[in-house]
């Protein structure tokens, strides 16, 4: 991902002509998300029939070649309409070269009042707002295959440490032919997993401490201890392979569990298995209080080549039709506060209890909210030198206290 230098200098009017094609980039290409994508542009063509739009995907995992491309775009002066990205601390690296759409698209549509605060507050850049949610994942999930755990003699409610969950690796690997935990050893899953072993074993206050630059060290270091000894229970190819080709292991039944945000229910979702007989979740050990937050958004582009159109499809991406639309395919939860939740399956149900009644919601550390693209860069890179195979906790502990 390009950092803030290459795009801050790109501040322009916020009009472009009006002939142009809406076009809205993202990287939903996946079993993860491409029907969720699907259905999200079909109800906008459906309810804007009259609005000349070209959906551009992009894959790629961690939406890398996404982030790439939209760097690319912004620095050549060709900005899309929109793009798919997150808010919060994401937004700093672009600077002016995405625009204010708070009276246009806020004001306009009610936005403020209709959608949890937290969303409200991350789509907020350079004193006004330049991204709109559409859905929100939660990062410490922890899923498992129902019928490995069964043939393991593994009670999954019974893991609330990282060492009851290293336990129940042990019997997956000793009792069944099943890969005990599901991994990638790219930087973006490590680091998600880092932080919701830190969390769980540390506590919120730890956690929030780490990132705003005043961590503990001797925190830090027996978290990656803890994630050392997780990482013993992966399967073989991790260093080679994506999260969705592992997640594939948990839908047949060669994994037993895998920790990923809930965009891994999309893709059980989009397969119609059932959710309580063939795949399940739990809680990361010790985060059962939290909801550790994470936010989809479109973002708004400076220079806009079509701004009335894209007004018009930000107004779109948060209204209720439309957090209907992806969230349910999705495997995540829409922001918005009062909304219908008769198409949404019950693990989507449940999960927006648990974020209705979650003691602390604190910011995903591998997805934009927590810190910026910069340090994110940097963590990743620590993990990628020091903790992708062999696994260097001393340098992975100066590592991180030093990029934050």
């Amino acid at each position: 991902m390009a950092g803030t230098a290459g795009i801050v200098g790109l501040a322009g009017c916020t009009g472009g002509g009006g002939d142009a094609t809406l076009e809205v980039l993202h990287g939903w290409t996946g079993g993860d998300g491409a029907e969720a994508a699907d259905a999200l542009f079909s109800a906008f063509e459906d309810e804007h029939s009259d609005v000349d739009f070209n959906e551009n995907p992009i894959g790629g995992g961690g939406n890398e070649n996404l982030d790439q491309t939209v760097a690319n775009r912004l620095q050549g002066g060709d900005p899309p309409s929109s793009f798919a990205g997150w808010p919060g601390a994401n937004l700093e690296q672009y600077g002016d070269a995405v625009g204010d759409i708070e009276s246009e698209v806020w004001d306009e549509a009610g936005l403020k009042d209709a959608h949890v605060e937290e969303a409200v507050e991350l789509c907020q850049h350079n004193d006004g707002f330049s991204a709109v949610p559409l859905g929100s994942h939660r990062l410490n999930d922890l899923f498992y295959n129902v019928g490995v755990l069964e043939d393991a003699g593994v009670d999954p409610e019974s893991i609330d440490s990282a060492d009851a969950l290293i336990d129940a690796l042990d019997a997956v690997e000793s009792q069944t032919d099943a890969t005990p935990f599901a991994f990638s050893l790219a930087p973006w899953c490590i680091l998600q997993t880092w932080a919701q072993t830190m969390l769980g074993e540390h506590g919120y206050e730890a956690y929030m401490n780490f990132i705003n630059g005043d961590g503990d060290e001797a925190a830090v270091r027996d978290t990656f201890e803890k994630l050392e000894g997780l990482l013993g229970y992966i399967n073989s190819d991790a260093a080679s392979v994506d999260f969705t080709e592992v997640n594939q292991d948990i839908m047949s039944g060669d994994a037993a569990f895998i920790h990923q945000g809930n965009w891994a229910a999309g893709a059980y979702i989009a397969e119609e298995l059932e959710y309580g007989g063939e795949w399940d979740a739990i809680q990361y050990p010790g985060t059962e209080d939290y909801y550790t937050l994470h936010i989809d958004s479109f973002i708004y582009p400076n220079d806009n080549p079509t701004p009335e159109d894209t007004a018009t499809w930000l107004q779109f991406v948060g209204s209720e039709t439309a957090q209907v639309a992806f969230n349910q395919y999705k495997g995540s939860i829409p922001t918005l506060t009062d909304v219908s939740t008769d198409e949404f399956n019950a693990y989507l149900t449940d999960t927006i209890d648990d974020f209705d009644n979650a003691s602390e919601k604190p910011p995903t550390l591998a997805h934009g909210l927590a810190v910026d693209t910069s340090t994110q860069s940097d963590l990743e890179d620590v993990l990628n030198n020091n903790f992708a195979d062999p696994y260097d906790v001393d340098g992975a502990t100066s590592g991180f206290m030093d990029a934050v």
